[in-house]
């Protein structure tokens, strides 16, 4: 089969694309004849050895895939060859085959399209992760979005206004803000580290927000962390800026306010049976139309080095797919 390579260590350039063999099954696992696959910005840290957790070398990169069942592992039951499913990966993706995790694997509806299903499994699976298990988001509150027009931060958009929350979409651009305001976020912020202070605090009446979905960290986080409400949620989900914040302690302290982490890689490893639950939960919003996936642009597989270099330029405005059809 072929495949998207990391064969040294580096960014989208040091890609190669050429055949590579992935071997039967191993147990718990099931081999995935890929569709599509969700490109996301763990990918660009992963193929730098930057990611919180690092694959032996050759390895392809790319977390979550939807397509068919091609074989499965001597010990899985639930799963059979020719079922469609979507599955997080973790690695090895950007690939025609790859091995997938049985627990992080999840049956797909007829009606919900491989692309569909792609396009939110880590993105919405974070996010959904994120509003109701660690932030525990309510009708009424106020959600501000860093990084609001990424992966995530649409995800968090549209998930958040399910909820019923007051969205506040912070980006950089004023084309990424009406990108926002197209998919529902009800108040735009143009920020800079030197504003989002001020902006947070004016744009809710000084009160402050209620949770804070920060991907950005950076030199945002302290100021943003300043802006929230007392008996806040500060949601730590990333760092695309490329630099990991501090802040003093005595911020929550003095709040009462909560600095909540979000890794959903330890998620669906550790608490496997809530994260199916999540998922099903995603995969039925999709079929009652209640979210639509935002599809940025299609690459195909031996172009993955041109959607990485997208994402790191920052010009994505939702999501990204490889596709292998």
């Amino acid at each position: 089969m072929k495949a998207i390579l990391v064969e040294e260590l580096g960014g989208p350039e040091k890609l190669v694309y050429r055949d590579h063999e992935i071997g039967p099954p191993e147990p718990g696992r099931v081999t995935i004849s890929v569709k599509y696959a969700g490109v996301n910005f763990p990918d660009t840290l992963i193929i730098r050895g930057k990611y919180q957790f690092q694959p032996e070398l050759p390895f392809s990169p790319g977390g979550e895939v939807a397509g068919v069942i091609k074989d499965v592992g001597p010990d899985v039951t639930e799963f059979k060859v020719g079922d469609r499913v979507v599955s997080g990966t973790s690695w090895g993706g950007f690939a025609e085959e790859v091995q997938g995790f049985a627990f992080n694997t999840h049956h797909l509806p007829d009606d919900v399209s491989f692309r569909d299903a792609a396009a939110v499994l880590m993105t919405h699976g974070t996010v959904i992760h994120a509003l109701k298990d660690r932030a525990k988001l309510q009708q009424g509150e106020t959600l501000a979005i860093l990084g609001a027009s990424g992966g995530v931060g649409t995800a968090a958009i549209q998930l958040g206004k399910l909820v019923g929350a007051n969205v506040i979409a912070c980006a950089s651009t004023d084309e990424k803000l009406d990108f926002c305001k197209s998919i529902g976020a009800d108040i735009l912020h143009k920020y800079s580290p030197d504003n989002i202070k001020s902006a947070l605090k004016d744009l809710t009446g000084g009160k402050g927000a209620d949770v804070i979905f920060d991907a950005i960290g950076g030199n945002y986080t302290e100021q943003a962390f300043r802006a929230i409400a007392p008996m806040g949620r500060y949601l730590v989900v990333g760092f695309a800026s490329g630099s990991v914040p501090s802040i003093p302690l005595n911020l929550p302290l003095l709040k009462s306010a909560s600095l909540t982490g979000v890794f959903w890689g330890n998620f669906f490893r550790n608490y496997p049976d809530e994260n199916k639950a999540n998922i099903q939960e995603l995969l039925k919003m999709i079929l009652e139309q209640q979210i639509n996936p935002v599809i940025d642009s299609e690459f195909p597989l031996e172009q993955a080095q041109n959607a990485l270099e997208k994402i790191e330029n920052r010009k994505v405005k939702g999501k990204i797919l490889l596709t292998n059809i």
